[in-house]
Order: C-alpha cells, then sequence, then structure tokens
C-alpha cells in the first residue's frame, strides 16, 4: 500500500492479503468478514487490481469515481484498478467481494485485452453497477459462492483454471443481465462501435478533444458517432470526452502529490488558470477545494 503523505492510499492484492488468497493474485471471502479484516476501506482509496462485490444484504451508500450509488441487497459491481472507492454503510451488511490479478487469465486467454470487452470494465462509473433482476441475482450468487468454496479447498493444481472459468461465468451472465432485452442485429453492431471508441478514448483523451478525432479513428462521421453516443450512453459525444477528462483530473488530484499546474500539464492544458475554469465550469468547485476535500477525509 502507498504511505504518501496527503494521497488516497493505493491497495493491492499483497497488502490485503488473508488466509483466502492465491499465489498473491486472488482474494475471495464474504464480505462481512473481509470489513472486520479491512476497517479502513471505507475511505477513499485505489486498488491495483480489480474488485467485483455482489451484496446481499444491507443498506448505505458507496462510490467510484466520485460517482454515489445506493447500496441493495441484489447489487453487483465491478471495478478497474485505478478507480477510487469509499463505502458508508447503514448497519450490517454482507456479501461475495473478489479481487484479483489480471494475471490470472495470462495463461487462459490468449487475447490481452479481453476482459475490456464487458461493458462494467470500461471504466465509466454508472456502467460498473447493476442490480439483478431475482434469477440473474440467484445465479450470480451461486457462481460466487463456488469461487469461495475453490478458494477453500487446498491447491489441487487447477484452482487457479476454476476460478478463471467461474469468473468469466460472472462476467458473462452479469454482462447479459444487462442486455436481456436488447435487440440483436442493429443494436449489437452500435454497441460494437461504442466499446471501440471507449478504448480509443482512455488511450487518448489527453491527446485528442474533438468528437472529429474520434469519429476518423472509427472511420464514420461525427455525427454519426454523436447519434450513436445519445442513442445508446444519452449523451452527445462532446460531453463523454469532457467527463472522461473530468475523471481523471479528480484521479490526479486525490491520488497524486502534483500541483495543480502540474495536472493541468499533464492532462493538455494549455495553462493553469484554463484547467481551473474547465474544471470548475463543470464540477462547480476548483481544483484546489476538490484536493482539499478528498485529501482530508478520516
Amino acid at each position: 500500500m502507498s504511505n504518501k503523505k496527503n494521497t488516497i492510499p493505493v491497495y493491492d492484492i499483497c497488502s490485503l492479503q488473508g488466509a483466502n488468497h492465491l499465489q498473491r493474485a486472488f482474494i475471495a471471502e464474504n464480505f462481512a468478514s473481509y470489513l472486520l479484516k479491512h476497517p479502513n476501506l471505507h475511505r477513499p482509496h485505489r486498488h491495483s487490481f480489480y474488485h467485483t462485490l455482489l451484496f446481499t444484504k444491507g443498506s448505505g451508500k458507496h462510490s467510484i469515481d466520485f460517482e454515489f450509488f445506493d447500496v441493495r441487497p441484489g447489487q453487483v459491481y465491478f471495478m478497474s484498478p485505478g478507480q477510487v472507492h469509499s463505502w458508508a454503510f447503514d448497519g450490517e451488511v454482507d456479501g461475495y467481494v473478489i479481487n484479483f490479478s489480471g494475471d490470472i487469465f495470462r495463461h487462459f486467454l490468449k487475447d490481452a485485452d479481453y476482459l475490456e470487452q464487458f461493458s462494467f470494465f470500461s471504466g465509466v462509473a454508472q456502467e460498473s453497477v447493476l442490480q439483478l433482476a431475482p434469477q440473474y441475482f440467484e445465479d450470480l450468487k451461486n457462481l460466487y459462492s463456488k469461487i469461495l468454496d475453490v478458494v477453500a479447498v487446498p491447491e489441487n493444481g487447477h484452482t487457479a483454471d476454476l476460478i478463471a472459468i467461474h469468473l468469466l461465468e460472472i462476467f458473462i451472465l452479469s454482462e447479459q443481465s444487462k442486455h436481456k432485452e436488447t435487440p440483436l442485429g442493429h443494436q449489437q453492431h452500435n454497441n460494437a462501435v461504442l466499446h471501440h471508441f471507449r478504448k480509443l478514448l482512455n488511450r487518448h483523451f489527453q491527446q485528442y478533444r474533438l468528437p472529429k478525432d474520434y469519429a476518423a479513428m472509427l472511420y464514420i462521421t461525427p455525427n454519426h458517432l454523436n447519434a450513436l453516443c445519445k442513442e445508446v450512453l444519452g449523451k452527445p459525444v462532446g460531453d463523454i470526452i469532457r467527463d472522461r477528462i473530468l475523471v481523471e483530473a479528480k484521479r490526479l488530484l486525490v491520488n497524486m502529490d502534483l500541483t495543480i499546474a502540474e495536472i493541468g500539464y499533464q492532462l493538455n492544458f494549455q495553462d493553469n488558470s484554463y484547467f481551473t475554469k474547465f474544471f470548475k465550469k463543470y464540477t462547480g468547485t476548483t481544483p484546489e477545494a476538490f484536493k482539499k476535500l478528498y485529501t482530508t477525509i478520516k
């Protein structure tokens, strides 16, 4: 775990190891037990690993990248490395928590970017949280429970493969739960284009800020890309690009020991005043105030 002063801590799997771990690449536990072992995790923190949690009991709030969500039984969420997370529960809470390194799939999948095909690993907080219909909740609960059972058995040479298989089942079933009413054909094509757009945006948001830049990389017109974003994501493409820049700005403000000017420069703003005006216009607060709020949370 990072111990830099005035930064939100970054946890790796090694720093969170308990009785249930697999070669420092995996943790799976009942959530109530996990909370008892790690009482400080309610504070804002980051992970260097992938993280998923299925709630079976409880209420309160949790946040992913500064977006807040109500805790409800039957809710599942997924997080990618680097996202900022915190909890504020009301009373008792329980469920299943799984932390895993992408390395667990290294010898299992040829496609290094395989996990990126799942919408909940896009790095967009609102796409990371799913409220499951009863049939999906029961099926997913059984899969999370199976993983805990596998971890509890002494290493037999196939543990990692079994875990990887059950994780993939969880991912596929969760994605199906999001799109159970999605028609085939046209909508699938739209989703594929937007998935590619998300990947390009995550790679190039510091350099390219205009819709026409991404449309050119996708070999479609800016109007077509804008229409797709409005239809599927409910926002024009310009807003999605802006939101990605703001998320990165917030992560840098609370996670790194950088000055405001250095963060603005890293995000390719021409000067500090332009970055400050941009941030305040869309968040309602200055970068300095935002940084102070999150670096003084106890």
